[in-house]
């Protein structure tokens, strides 16, 4: 077997002053005598394949340049530390000093050579770092404090680069033991590597004045364009007006008990998103393939009753609507994965890829009592949906869509004589009510009173709401195609980015 090899970019491999993005800065550094090798520098275990002369991927210039920033002036300690941590530099050295600056900041003492030499000292690690000849050397190493964070970012970038390389090593290791279950081996990488990721610099706060500007421009588009949905429609008309759409970011739970229709309302408005408003749209299916879900929208889209086409007992005028239908559902961008008891951070990796091929409108999940936590929170079911719950609002947010995910509900709603759900049904955790922006329960009153007057009649309850009413969606329910629509026919049409909509859902017979 071939030796995984490791390549890693040597010090000559960066640009003159170490940025791996090649952009230049005002000014080098002179290192006055002091060489890499004077200092002790930080040896994370490397298990790779390294050429003679290779070392991990950092930037002296830029460590120095970060630490000398703040002897210049101390106010560049803040913005350093939104980016870095002690153990994010390379050489011991500068971890040293940089957890002695961080010392003297929480004690609201100034931070300079005197200063800075006495904090070393009092911990022995004067000598460790070149003595005081060094710590005046930095000042020099830096002629402005000014661009101290974007030196930080590079020092953390370096890190990052260096983390992904130890874990590299250890998952070679780790894969030549071919003890254990692969799929767990397959989720601590995943969990490891999104460890890295999210370690990432993130975006920091930002004034309300700048984004109160971006807020009236969202108000002022929304004045000019009365009669428009702001967000993605459902293609139900009551629906889509309590909710003016599913908006960016929404977590949307859609919770019924077995045989009310989850899975078909859920693919009605798929296939609406996909068909009629021509955008695309990823489902995660744990429950059905990929197969089942497609002959569904096949059937919901032909009007076709979804038994006749299992059973082959169709009529002559059955082929030319399936033909048609096909023909339609082919030029859809509807992506399915039926990937059994995904993991969250399988999920969020394909749905990012996805996403950055060509923007996705919206995911469906069907659905979320299926999926997998990570290893640690599978050990208690309600703290393993609880992540489940907490990632799929993550997912929602960084994505800027809306994510639909499918719930089952726990049993006690059999014991009432109102059959309707409330949210305490919502099976195995509080959290999926804490984290969704939208809860909606699908009932049908014919499931339990088969003579009841609202036959062919669903409901679908939205018991919360964060940014808007709540109350029942009443939907047509057709059982001989198993069909959710409009109740009623809607006489003032509205418009989505300046198209008309269609008439809303189709559906298929086994409900779930």
């Amino acid at each position: 077997m071939k030796r995984t090899n490791l390549s890693l970019q040597s010090e000559n491999g960066q640009s003159e002053n170490g940025d791996p993005r090649g952009e230049p800065q005002s000014s080098a550094v002179d290192r006055g005598g002091f060489s890499e090798g004077s200092f002790p520098a930080r040896q994370p275990r490397f298990d790779g394949d390294f050429s003679a002369g290779r070392v991990p991927p950092h930037s002296m210039d830029s460590e120095q340049a970060v630490l000398g920033g703040v002897l210049l002036d101390n106010e560049a300690l803040n913005p350093a530390m939104e980016v870095l941590r002690g153990n994010d530099f390379y050489k011991k050295a500068h971890e040293y000093i940089w957890d002695a600056m961080v010392s003297l900041a929480d004690r609201h003492e100034p931070i300079d050579v005197v200063t800075l030499t006495a904090e070393l000292s009092s911990t022995n690690q004067l000598d460790a770092v070149g003595g005081v000849e060094y710590v005046s050397y930095l000042i020099d190493a830096v002629p402005t404090a000014a661009n101290t964070q974007y030196y930080a970012r590079i020092v953390k970038e370096m890190s990052l680069r260096r983390r992904l390389i130890h874990e590299a090593g250890e998952i070679v290791e780790e894969a030549m033991n071919t003890r254990g279950h692969i799929d767990a081996f397959i989720d601590s990488v995943e969990r490891r590597v999104f460890q890295i990721s999210e370690s990432r610099v993130n975006q920091s706060f930002a004034r309300v004045g700048e984004v109160v500007k971006d807020s009236i421009k969202h108000v002022e588009h929304l004045y000019m364009n009365k009669g428009q949905l702001t967000g993605i429609p459902s293609g139900f008309y009551d629906l889509d007006d309590m909710t003016s759409g599913f908006q960016a970011s929404d977590f949307i739970i859609v919770a019924g008990r077995p045989s009310m229709g989850k899975t078909a309302l859920a693919l009605s408005i798929v296939r609406h998103i996909g068909v009629d408003c021509t955008k695309r749209v990823a489902v995660f299916s744990l429950e059905m393939s990929k197969e089942q879900i497609t002959l569904r929208l096949l059937c919901s889209e032909a009007r076709v009753s979804n038994s006749l086409v299992r059973s082959g007992n169709l009529g002559e005028s059955d082929f030319p609507k399936l033909v048609e239908a096909a023909s339609k559902i082919a030029q859809a961008d509807i992506f399915i994965d039926d990937t059994p008891a995904i993991s969250v951070l399988e999920m969020r990796a394909k749905a990012r890829r996805l996403h950055k091929e060509s923007p996705l409108s919206m995911i469906v999940v069907d659905y979320l009592q299926l999926m997998r936590g990570s290893e640690r929170a599978s050990e208690r079911r309600e703290q393993e949906i609880s992540e489940i719950s907490a990632s799929l609002k993550a997912i929602a947010k960084e994505l800027h869509i809306p994510v639909i995910a499918l719930s089952q509900l726990n049993r006690a709603v059999e014991t009432r004589q109102d059959k309707r759900p409330v949210m305490a049904d919502l099976r195995e955790s509080g959290a999926i009510e804490q984290d969704a922006d939208i809860i909606g329960f699908v009932y049908r009153d014919e499931v339990y009173h088969p003579d009841t007057p609202d036959k062919g009649v669903a409901e679908f309850i939205i018991a919360k709401h964060r940014n808007g009413p709540v109350g029942t969606v009443r939907l047509s329910f057709q059982g001989e195609f198993t069909l959710f629509e409009n109740l009623a026919e809607q006489t003032d049409e509205y418009d989505y980015l300046g198209q008309d909509l269609p008439l809303g859902a189709d559906e298929d017979d086994d409900l779930l």
